[in-house]
């Protein structure tokens, strides 16, 4: 297995080996895949009760589809693991949750950045529809009273 005489360097490739094999727990399978199916089941209540708009249900439906599927092959993980040069698949689940979580901030500022530019033209159509309404609102005075 690994080397560990004390003036040999250890075999760096023998350790990612022994840490991409290493057996993962049935209680940890077994949790991923009940809170993946609870995620799922929330997914689904939310959009039910109209708390979650339905463009975004797919992404979420998605994601616990994709947890569920990789709590029940763990080996897919590891080949994902093995394919991005990673030392553990809990290293790897970090590294896509943080890809993720940047992906959906990333969203969020861009539609943010929208609603602001939205804002800001209706305000400023606002603000001139007022100023026209009170010329209006002086003309229509100033026929109703005219000056003597």
């Amino acid at each position: 297995m690994i080397s560990l005489v004390q003036n040999s360097p250890p075999d760096v490739e023998a350790l990612r080996e022994v840490l991409l094999e290493a057996p993962e727990s049935i209680a940890t399978r077994v949790l991923a895949v009940v809170l993946s199916t609870g995620l799922l089941v929330v997914i689904l209540l939310l959009v039910r009760r109209r708390k979650l708009r339905e463009e975004y249900t797919p992404i979420w439906v998605l994601v616990s589809v994709v947890i569920t599927i990789v709590s029940l092959r763990f080996d897919l993980l590891r080949g994902v693991t093995r394919a991005i040069g990673a030392w553990t698949p809990s290293s790897t689940l970090f590294f896509l949750g943080e890809v993720f979580l940047v992906l959906v901030a990333l969203n969020y500022a861009v539609r943010l950045s929208r609603y602001g530019t939205q804002l800001k033209n209706l305000a400023q159509e606002s603000a001139v529809l007022r100023a026209r309404l009170e010329e209006l609102q002086r003309e229509r005075a100033a026929d109703d009273h005219p000056s003597a």
